[in-house]
């Protein structure tokens, strides 16, 4: 009960602190009293200077923030210090300290923030031009700028600016945003997509600064600077050097000894470039470049002129005409150096321009080609695309890519975070790090997402409710199928064409020599068709090779779309060429008259398949069989249980059905070889005891004696194979799915008729209870089955192959033959005969 009654008490504390806390955010307090006798801060007035006591500025040494110690005194003098309350300064360690996750998200805020400055000006501009300036302030620019010695980043811009009135109420009153008052004011005008909503991310700048300098000169007042080290108090002054930036904004930050790596140039741009990119306006970053450059070399050419003196005064009596044209020509070119020389740039960082805004009709595909890869790093050109704008609940612009290739770690990402899509709101990135936007079979599509109005938290790195993830999610896998549903069906049209095309050629054989002159003429008319329809059939093929298994990931867990999945998929069957595969759609327009199921079979390849026992009286019948060979088609097929009202069915499971006239008449044929064959039966059961659940008289073969297959629900021994071979497999499961096997025998082969009368003669001998032993056996590797005792199958095989050569099983091994004393004594004689002359020519030597 006490934890009960503490949950209304902390309720009724934070609402309590909440209401306070936005008393104390309206405003700031002034105390003049406190500002003389502070002694800490920029804030402090130490000693009253006045503009007329400013020193030379070139003698006088410059702070971090661009000020001399007397322009310092100065602004102190004329400075009003502002104190945060208590809370509010609480409310700064939070901010500072647990808002957000990363380091790096100040400079996010601080550009997003230049940028909503920039709007400003622009929008204001259309009525009124004048406000822009001229020359260089009418530039909408950021420029970003680090200098390690003096450890600090400067970030400026020529926005609107802000008067001293707008630095009290934004910088100095936290969760006011200026952005916010903005928007209200020109609610009625129009529609400005700025970004700045809810007034903290300036002070994300304390991730990284000890202390901030911020000059900003609006059109409306004189150039202000306004200096906080994120303690209680900030100042906020006239600028005594006057109007230096023109108009906008410049803020300086002392960077913490633990930040100091975002001083270095890479770091910044590698940050401008990840969060920064698609900003409507230019951001420069100042590089230094160092290179080298040939300069004069004194020294070099004042030692060769003593030199030649030297040798001007030895050699006096030499004539002038002597000397070399070549030392002429080598006097003449004058002596150099190369020296290293430093120089500073401003480098235009965000040169990609985010297209996604645009109508698609405006868009080239070079311009798509080239956004995919500098947003995926990849060399390929996309293999499809679709650019659309989604409207509704939430409204967002998207442009999604299916790349040509599939990453090599494309499923050993499965299991975490997604980082393909980027998330963007008003084009500043946000996040790429999600696992709701994209399900994971769909995770290879790469894209941005862009929302204006897309319901972040405060720190903008997280979308706040589920469940509008849910509707751009529900968006975005429409499209991505829609994309993949247009490939698939030009693939399809491509292959009618091409079919029907080989009917027309097939018949124009027959036809006469007008006909065939005919069919050439149309043909010459239809090459740019056929170019299209292979270039399409070519596109899909690649797709499937490469997202093929995902896809079939897609069926097993995507249930809302699976139907638009599985007209995706593509398999070899009976019916198809080497290296062509056939969709369940076009298998189901060519099936057989009666035919009324889809038959498949699963197994390692291709090759081993087109010899199954399963398929004969599939193949007599002339019916398509699916080839299913990749490891995923039978666990994807499972969840599959049928496809436009034709139910799929396993060729290797007991109960197979083909659904026609024949059937009918099969079966009583059936029946009476049933009855003729059940002592057999009975027999052959009995002596496989546990093995076998059953043995029936099959329906499927017409060439093989024997077939093994399995129950309807249990598993195949191709899945049984899979099973065995994952590494981590429960063998428990494994067991309990595992399903019992089931004979099927064929009455008229002449196998089973042999050993049907050899059994009515004699059940209880022992080679026909090893004949049928063997067939059995001989089933179980036919259909992909392990042998249950490998032992007993070899003396098996090792006694049939005795039989076969006349061997008897009962004879006697012959011992290995000891090699003769003769050829012993030969050898030993051989060896003698070496050493004698070896010994002679030692005693030649």
């Amino acid at each position: 009960m006490g934890d009960i009654k503490v949950v209304p008490i902390l309720s009724a504390t934070l609402i309590c602190f909440i209401i306070l806390q936005g008393a104390f955010l309206s405003g700031v307090h002034v105390d003049a009293a406190e500002q003389a006798s502070a002694d800490n801060g920029l804030g402090t007035n130490k000693g009253g200077g006045t503009a007329s006591d400013t020193l030379d500025k070139e003698a006088v040494k410059m702070s971090y923030d661009g000020f001399s110690e007397e322009e310092k005194k100065i602004m102190e003098g004329t400075s009003s210090k502002q104190e945060f309350q208590a809370e509010v300064g609480r409310l700064m360690d939070i901010i500072i300290n647990s808002l957000y996750s990363k380091k790096e998200i100040f400079l996010r805020e601080l550009i997003s923030n230049a940028s909503d400055a920039l709007d400003k000006i622009r929008f204001m501009s259309l009525t009124d031009p004048k406000v822009l300036g001229e020359g260089d302030q009418a530039k909408l620019e950021i420029h970003i700028e680090a200098d390690k010695d003096a450890g600090t980043i400067s970030i400026s811009d020529t926005g609107i600016g802000m008067t001293k009135d707008d630095l009290m109420n934004n910088l100095g009153t936290i969760a006011k945003s200026g952005t916010s008052s903005f928007l209200e004011k020109m609610a009625k005008e129009g529609d400005m997509n700025l970004i700045g909503q809810f007034g903290v991310g300036f002070y994300s700048i304390y991730l990284v600064a000890d202390s901030v300098t911020v000059i900003t000169k609006n059109n409306d007042d004189d150039q202000q600077v306004w200096v906080s080290q994120a303690d209680a108090s900030f100042t906020i002054s006239k600028d005594p050097r006057g109007n230096t930036i023109g108009r906008g904004t410049k803020i300086t930050m002392k960077v913490k000894e633990d930040a100091t790596e975002y001083l270095e140039e890479d770091q910044l741009r590698t940050l401008i470039k990840r969060y920064s990119e698609f900003i409507n306006f230019p951001i420069y970053l100042q590089t230094t470049k160092t290179e080298e450059i040939e300069v004069p070399d004194e020294d070099a050419e004042a030692a060769e002129e003593k030199e030649e003196e030297e040798k001007k005064e030895d050699d006096d009596e030499v004539d002038v005409s002597d000397v070399d044209e070549e030392e002429e020509e080598k006097e003449d070119k004058p002596k150099t150096k190369k020296i290293k020389k430093t120089s500073k740039e401003w480098e235009l960082v965000n040169q990609n321009k985010a297209i996604w805004v645009r109508p698609a009709s405006e868009v080239t595909d070079e311009e798509y080609n080239n956004f995919f890869k500098s947003l995926t790093k990849e060399f390929d050109d996309p293999l499809e695309k679709i650019h659309f704008t989604a409207e509704g609940e939430i409204q967002f612009r998207s442009i999604l890519f299916i790349p040509k290739k599939a990453p090599s770690d494309l499923f050993d990402k499965l299991q975490t975070k997604q980082n393909n899509l980027r998330l963007y709101v008003r084009r500043v990135f946000i996040s790429d790090e999600f696992d709701d936007l994209m399900p994971r079979y769909l995770s290879f599509i790469r894209g941005v997402v862009d929302s204006e109005d897309l319901p972040l938290n405060v720190s903008r790195e997280m979308l706040q409710q589920s469940r509008v993830l849910k509707v751009i999610k529900k968006k975005l896998v429409s499209k991505a199928l829609d994309m993949m549903k247009k490939m698939a069906e030009a693939e399809e049209r491509a292959v009618e064409e091409e079919e029907e095309a080989e009917e027309e050629e097939e018949a124009a054989e027959k036809a006469e020599a007008e006909g065939k002159e005919a069919a050439e003429e149309e043909e010459e008319e239809e090459e740019e068709d056929d170019e299209d329809g292979e270039a399409a059939i070519k596109k899909f093929k690649d797709f499937s090779d490469a997202f093929g298994k995902t896809i079939k990931l897609g069926i097993i867990e995507d249930t809302k779309n699976r139907k638009k999945l599985a007209k995706l998929l593509r398999f070899e069957s009976t019916h198809t060429k080497d290296g062509e595969t056939v969709s369940l759609s076009r298998y189901v327009k060519r099936m057989k008259e009666g035919q009324k199921h889809i038959y498949y079979i699963a197994g390692e390849n291709k090759k081993d398949l087109e010899s199954s026992p399963f398929l004969e009286k599939l193949k007599k019948r002339g019916y398509e069989v699916l080839y299913m060979t990749d490891p995923i088609d039978e666990y994807a097929v499972q969840h599959m249980d049928e496809f436009e009202d034709h139910k799929l069915m396993n060729a290797t499971k007991e109960d197979l059905k083909f659904g026609d006239k024949e059937e009918k008449r099969e079966k009583k044929r059936r029946d009476k070889a049933k009855e003729a064959l059940k002592d057999f039966t009975d027999w052959y059961k009995k002596m496989l005891g546990d093995k076998v659940e059953k043995i029936i008289i099959s329906n499927r073969l017409t060439t093989s004696p024997m077939a093994v297959v399995t129950g309807t629900y249990g598993y195949t021994a191709n899945m049984e194979r899979l099973m065995k071979a994952q590494a981590l497999n429960d063998p428990s499961r494994y067991s309990f799915m595992a399903s019992k096997k089931t004979i099927e025998i064929n009455p008229y082969h002449p196998v089973i008729t042999e050993l049907n009368k050899k059994c009515q003669e004699n059940p209880e001998d022992d080679e026909t209870k090893e004949l049928a032993n063997l067939l059995y056996d001989s089933a179980l590797i036919q259909a992909g089955f392990d042998i249950d005792d490998q032992t007993a199958f070899n003396a098996r095989m090792m006694k049939l192959l005795s039989n076969g050569l006349g061997v008897d099983e009962n004879a006697k091994f012959e011992d290995e033959p000891e090699d003769e004393p003769e050829e012993e004594e030969e050898a030993k004689g051989d060896e003698d005969g070496e050493e004698e002359e070896e010994d002679s020519k030692k005693e030649e030597l």
